[in-house]
């Protein structure tokens, strides 16, 4: 008898001394996947393999009702040893690949503060505002100064310092728009037909040598695709002893090269006639229209661009400039026409519609700084 109850005591030993190596091999296999666990995904796979409901050790548990006290004691605590250091292990890896999971975030985000801070884009600069900008980098580098003058000029200023006559049709109502007269003698003042006033104002108030361009609004009833009552203007003026028609010339084109970003352009001087100047002249540039796009600069096509001319006596003498000592030129362009030509606007009316898709697609960053020296465009 007794050798049956030893023989049955070595049999449950052995059956112990088994569960412990099956348990041992258990955690040393959990143990290493989560070692091994690369991110929190994979140590989730863990825990549940090990610690959920269908998990090992969760099995294992289920099995110790099965067993006699001192095997459940035994057993038991050497299951919840195992638990214990899994769960432990598990929430020392998460907390290792969260600690690591910030440093990458972190090193992603660092920021060299040695840098130039980043400037955010404040709005979108009109092409119309762009465009003067870099005219006025272009003539401002050939020495130009820029005048400004009002929108609403007198009589003499916009027409007869100009050596417009009294019955010129741009003195009519359907082409000028005029103020409601005021004063003892009825005089009109008017909305600018052009920027030439600023011309005017400038040779009233300082005395030669002068190399001065202008821009702004000026104002026309005249409505469609390629004009609208207000545009805007540019006018170039010198006025010294010794211009000519060639120093004429010689600005326009490298003002022109300058604004289109071409190595060479062809000009064409057409005859014609402007109450200001004297001889005047029509610029055509040399210009592709194939392709339904005009470029400025190729093929053998032309485009009318400004009107230019020599500054007739007239006007020399009403701003108190002596003709017989002084002569000069000056041209004009229209500065909507050029953003069109430059930058494929199609229809002038665009300009002035208020929506800021167009002016989304066609504006320019505010940070974008024309000059000769880095590009105008």
């Amino acid at each position: 008898m007794k050798n049956c109850v030893l023989a049955n005591t070595s049999a449950k030993q052995r059956g112990m001394t088994t569960q412990t190596t099956d348990l041992e091999t258990l955690e040393r296999t959990l143990m290493a996947r989560v070692e091994a666990a690369n991110d929190e995904a994979a140590l989730e796979a863990v825990r549940v393999d090990a610690l959920g409901k269908q998990g090992a050790i969760s099995a294992l548990m289920k099995n110790l009702g099965s067993m006699s006290p001192d095997e459940r004691k035994t057993f038991g605590a050497a299951l919840n040893s195992v638990k214990d250091k899994i769960s432990e292990a598990i929430v020392v890896k998460k907390a290792t690949l969260a600690e690591a999971a910030l440093d990458r975030q972190l090193q992603s985000e660092a920021v060299d503060v040695t840098l130039p801070p980043v400037k955010p884009r404040l709005g979108t600069i009109h092409p119309v505002s762009q465009v003067m900008e870099e005219l006025a980098q272009i003539f401002g580098e050939m020495g130009f100064t820029v005048e400004e003058g009002p929108d609403i000029e007198t009589d003499f200023n916009n027409f007869t310092a100009l050596n417009f006559p009294k019955n010129h049709p741009a003195r009519e109502t359907q082409d000028t728009f005029f103020m409601n007269a005021k004063g003892a003698d009825g005089e009109r003042m008017v909305l600018r037909t052009h920027t030439s006033p600023v011309q005017v104002r400038t040779m009233l108030k300082q005395k030669p040598p002068i190399r001065m361009i202008c821009m702004g609004r000026t104002f026309r009833k005249d409505s469609d695709a390629t004009h609208t009552p207000m545009f805007h203007q540019i006018e170039g003026l010198v006025i010294d002893e010794t211009s000519t028609m060639a120093d004429l010339r010689s600005v326009l084109m490298a003002a022109i090269k300058a604004f289109f970003e071409v190595d060479d352009v062809r000009l064409r001087f057409r005859p014609h006639h402007f109450p200001f100047t004297e001889p005047s002249a029509e610029v055509d540039v040399g210009c592709d229209r194939s392709g339904g796009t005009i470029k400025i600069g190729a093929g053998d096509d032309w485009l009318e661009i400004l009107g230019s001319g020599m500054v007739h006596p007239n006007v020399l003498k009403n701003c108190g400039i002596d003709p017989e000592k002084y002569q000069g030129y000056a041209f004009g362009m229209g500065i909507d026409r050029l953003a069109m030509l430059k930058y494929g606007m199609p229809d002038l009316r665009d300009f002035f519609a208020a929506d800021t898709r167009w002016l989304k697609h066609y504006g320019f960053s505010p940070y974008l700084l024309p000059g000769l020296a880095q590009g105008v465009g």
